[in-house]
């Protein structure tokens, strides 16, 4: 019982943390620290940390089903039909999902010896909450060039891309974090500057859920099945509500609330970790 009561606690983390620009990382590593499951192997909580994803991915499906799907019906004769614009959206988070995938599938351990660390995710995460604040400043009166998801190029999809690997080498950067901001910078507009980045997320978390699945194998025990299954439902609740929070609040705001509160919780960790 306790341990569920532990998967429900991780999947709410989880669902919040992975797609407001945050840090699911420093989170985990914070919840970590206090909550942590019985009975089960260091191997099973790795691949927990991982396949959990995959649930908040659900959440983007579903609530994106429209702008991701390429076929459509004609609603005159009841005829399917293949959406370009959507098949070109697809390419170009192909493009996006280079840099990551390529570095990350030949240095993925490397990165994790080197800055996996409490010190490195606080540092990282204080750095990118500056950096929100800055940019969100530069840009302030500032009209976006690039306001919908159709208008973004290769070219913009590419420097997200290369944002996004920043965030594979230096955990706590946050994924979404890492895209927005480098969305910011070339001009997208936050709403689509978001919407880019949970798309983006599809292939990039999938992918990496299923690995890590597959390293693991499918046999699990009774208690590890529940955990994971009950980690991932509440992950993919949470994350509906975040979601839909996040594209609501920045209709209206900035991100800035994002950068301070990134300050506020690395100079946590970093002190906590350095008290202990």
């Amino acid at each position: 019982m306790f341990n569920i009561i532990k998967a429900v606690i991780f999947g709410i983390v989880q669902g919040i943390t992975e797609w407001l620009p945050i840090s699911s990382t420093g989170h985990m590593i914070l919840v970590e620290e206090f909550i942590q499951f019985t009975d089960i192997s260091p191997r099973f909580w790795e691949m927990f940390l991982v396949v959990i994803q995959f649930a908040s991915i659900l959440a983007v499906v579903i609530l994106f089903w429209p702008k991701i799907i390429p076929l459509g019906k004609r609603k005159n004769d009841g005829a399917w039909y293949i959406k370009n614009e959507i098949i070109s959206l697809w390419l170009k988070v192909l493009v996006a999902c280079l840099p990551a995938a390529v570095v990350g599938v030949l240095f993925d351990e490397v990165f994790e010896r080197l800055f996996y660390n409490s010190v490195s995710v606080s540092i990282v995460l204080i750095f990118f909450g500056i950096a929100f604040i800055i940019i969100e400043n530069r840009n302030k009166g500032r009209m976006p060039q690039i306001n919908s998801l159709a208008e973004i190029t290769y070219y913009t999809a590419m420097i997200i891309g290369i944002f996004q690997l920043i965030a594979a080498i230096f955990p706590g950067t946050s994924r979404s974090g890492a895209t927005i901001i480098g969305a910011l910078l070339i001009g997208v507009s936050r709403t689509v500057a978001a919407e880019f980045t949970f798309v983006l997320a599809i292939p990039v978390m999938a992918g990496a859920s299923l690995l890590k699945l597959v390293k693991f194998g499918f046999s699990f025990t009774s208690t590890e099945l529940a955990i994971l299954a009950i980690g991932m439902i509440t992950a993919f609740i949470v994350s509906i509500f975040a979601i839909r929070f996040l594209l609501g609040y920045i209709r209206k705001n900035d991100f800035k609330i994002f950068g301070y509160y990134r300050i506020g919780l690395g100079i946590l960790v970093l002190g906590y970790f350095l008290v202990i």
